[in-house]
């Protein structure tokens, strides 16, 4: 039986361009209540890769995102929000995109069509048994994608992979196969809307619970948040006020002195 991509069956929405401003928002609006849903049916595939990440992540292992276009970017985007948020080197999740980062910006031509290249780019990075390599494609059919997995999970790597089809071809791939079926885009084949969303969504869930399964989340305040403005650093001052019931100026003292709220918390206990 061939192959139906659901990702790109015709909206169930039609002229759009005849539509009021607020009928086009309310729809797509309705379109996106749908997403939640969908990435709720996936949660236990999501545990499954979260458990086995945390495993291999404890002996040294990383995450590796895959993807082309929109997905490429959105995994590019989770990757580079970890050190901010958590405090991790740069190293520990990376974002890798089909044509490099100039692809982040603008299209180019066939990069997502090279079946060979996706092993390529993980090769810079001397990926090992450890590692995980999540593939990205809503249509789950990118050859770039498809080629990346197959070949990590030759070499040993833990495969996954993000589509918004069932029994998709990047799912065979991937020994943990999250399918999150959004339904048809409001504009037909626009995988940037709800395929989009709801990978954002799982891109969340994992970097966040593999962070704090890390224990790089302390209650639920981000202690190794890196302090990159004022705004972080009157946060991170505000929490140690919290946690440790002292002044304001003596908790902002402590966390520059010591980089983190983390550093900060622990460096006062000893101190008692």
């Amino acid at each position: 039986m061939a192959f139906i991509k659901i990702s790109e069956q015709p909206s169930l929405y039609n002229d759009l361009e005849t539509k009021s401003v607020h009928q086009i928002l309310t729809e797509i609006n309705q379109e996106d209540h749908k997403v939640a849903d969908a990435v709720q049916q996936a949660i236990p595939q999501i545990e499954k890769l979260v458990n086995a990440i945390v495993e291999r992540m404890h002996r040294g292992g990383r995450i590796f995102y895959m993807g082309a276009g929109t997905s490429g970017r959105l995994g590019v985007l989770d990757a580079s929000e970890i050190p901010p948020t958590f405090g991790m080197d740069p190293g520990w999740i990376i974002g890798i995109i089909a044509g490099g980062d100039v692809a982040l910006r603008s299209a180019v031509e066939n990069a997502e069509d090279d079946t060979h290249q996706g092993w390529l780019d993980l090769q810079q990075y001397n990926v090992n048994d450890r590692d995980t390599v999540i593939g990205i494609a809503a249509s789950g059919t990118t050859p770039y994608v498809i080629g990346a997995l197959r070949d990590a999970r030759e070499h040993g790597c833990l495969t996954a992979a993000i589509t918004s089809n069932p029994d998709a071809p990047i799912s065979h791939e991937a020994e943990i196969p999250i399918e999150m079926i959004v339904g048809p885009e409001y504009v037909t084949g626009s995988s940037r809307m709800k395929s989009g969303t709801g990978q954002k969504l799982i891109c969340n869930m994992i970097s966040t619970s593999v962070m704090i399964k890390m224990g790089r989340v302390k209650g639920n305040k981000m202690v190794n948040m890196q302090l990159t403005n004022q705004k972080l650093v009157d946060r991170g001052t505000r929490w140690l006020v919290e946690m440790l019931g002292i002044g304001y100026d003596e908790a902002k003292r402590l966390l520059l002195l010591h980089g983190s709220v983390k550093r900060a918390e622990e460096a006062y206990r000893q101190r008692r």
